[in-house]
């Protein structure tokens, strides 16, 4: 599993199944709201190896292997 640091830009390599929001109370969404090879920013790291990354569009909890390091 690959390791990122807060405040580090990544970018979405793969489209997930969905996307879980990195709110309090996590909600599914479509995948569709973020578009392959859009860049984020690592906010934080979750229980089970996900990060929250911050998109322009909101905040969502990716596994790494969705995404890669800018």
């Amino acid at each position: 599993m690959q390791e990122f640091e807060i405040g580090q830009k990544v970018r979405l390599t793969t489209r997930p199944p969905y996307l879980k929001t990195a709110d309090s109370m996590p909600m599914l969404r479509p995948p569709t709201l973020v578009s392959v090879g859009e860049e984020g920013t690592i906010v934080g790291r979750n229980p089970g190896g996900t990060w929250s990354v911050r998109f322009k569009n909101g905040a969502y909890l990716l596994d790494a292997q969705y995404l890669d390091l800018l």
